[in-house]
């Protein structure tokens, strides 16, 4: 599956109605890890049809970023049932972020 833009207009239907887990890369094109730990979550989303990957670009959607209290990016999210169970900041190797999602 491929990864789906987060925007404050689809975020609702897409990740709070989600029934798989969901896995959110808040993100900025200005940012060096960021585009680091991109193809990651580009092949973690490619692999995993049984998780639902999103981008949110802080830029574009602060309210969002603010809504996570996104302070630092790199930040990926997971969230089960329209709720937060797991979190990092940085750029992380593949089998952590992988590892996120099990917990």
């Amino acid at each position: 599956m491929s990864v789906i833009k987060i925007s404050k207009s689809n975020f609702q239907s897409v990740v709070m109605e989600s029934e798989k887990p969901v896995l959110l890369d808040f993100w900025a094109t200005w940012c060096g890890p960021c585009r680091m730990v991109s193809p990651i979550v580009d092949e973690i989303a490619e692999e995993n049809p049984q998780v639902l990957v999103g981008k949110v670009n802080v830029d574009e959607e602060p309210e969002l970023a603010q809504a996570f209290g996104i302070v630092s990016i790199p930040t990926l999210v997971v969230m089960k049932g329209g709720e937060i169970v797991n979190q990092i900041i940085g750029l992380r190797p593949k089998e952590q972020i992988l590892s996120l999602l099990e917990g």
